[in-house]
């Protein structure tokens, strides 16, 4: 969990402690972005605010349990999973682990279309480039990312060079922002079904874009990416196909052998 969070944090959004397992970012209430830091521990995970009001505490409590998906029973899931050949070993060296989101699911749709065909460093630089430029600085230090509308009406060319992308993907950015400005709502509780097909709707929307919301942004605990390479390389670098296959066995839980299989490849921390 730490290792998710420190590798997708954006820069001066949010800050990391490695040795420490920490992670600080601002989290938005309806009083406005509140400063926190998640602590990560092997039995639990801890939470401090800069808050002194019980009831914007309690805001922030929901919203990071829901972030960092710790209402899950994952043993439920570990046992769904023990007699698979693939998931089997990987769920009993890391029995505990969680499907990570995003507390902000317009920030998350933004990182995914900068996150894509590059390595996670590069999306995280360009999500920072975006932020310093367009966010809005807060009296804790971090920067506020940002808004639907200030993404959507800002000039397409200054946009692009502050990000540093290409046209192509800068024009994507714009999109996903004016449709969410338009009414597109990314709301864990709708209709995934519909939502993922309004999402491929989207210019520079694909398949794995999609998918990948499905999985961190709406929490559907059965979505699954099988064009993502990093799952895929685990999986013994079958073709998508093929893959959307083998992960049929992992029903209704496949978003959470996605996590395995991100970690196995990825994260060689036990």
């Amino acid at each position: 969990m730490a290792a998710i969070l420190a590798n997708h944090a954006i820069p001066g959004c949010e800050r990391t402690d490695r040795s420490g397992r920490s992670h600080t970012r601002l989290l938005t209430i309806p009083a406005g972005p509140r400063r926190v830091t998640v602590t990560i521990r092997p039995d639990d995970v801890e939470l401090t605010a800069d808050t002194a009001d019980d009831a914007e505490f309690e805001q922030l409590v929901r919203i990071t349990r829901t972030w960092l998906d710790l209402d899950t029973d994952v043993g439920v899931i570990a046992r769904a999973f023990d007699d698979d050949p693939l998931l089997g070993p990987l769920v009993r060296r890391r029995p505990g682990l969680r499907a990570v989101g995003y507390p902000d699911a317009f920030e998350a749709a933004i990182m995914t279309v900068l996150g894509q065909q590059v390595s996670v460093a590069a999306g995280t630089t360009f999500g920072g480039r975006l932020a310093t430029a367009y966010g809005t600085p807060s009296p804790s230090g971090l920067t506020v990312f940002p808004t639907p509308r200030t993404i959507a009406e800002a000039q397409f060319e200054e946009l692009r060079a502050a990000i540093g992308v290409t046209r192509t993907r800068a024009a994507t950015v714009q999109h996903v922002a004016r449709a969410v400005v338009d009414g597109l709502d990314l709301d864990p509780s709708g209709d995934h079904a519909a939502l993922r097909r309004q999402l491929l709707a989207l210019p520079g929307i694909g398949p794995w874009s999609a998918d990948y919301l499905m999985v961190r942004v709406l929490r559907d605990p059965d979505a699954f990416t099988p064009g993502d390479l990093v799952a895929r390389r685990a999986m013994g670098d079958p073709g998508i196909r093929a893959a959307e296959r083998l992960a049929e066995a992992w029903r209704p839980y496949r978003a959470y052998a996605l996590f395995h299989l991100w970690t196995a490849s990825t994260y060689r921390e036990a």
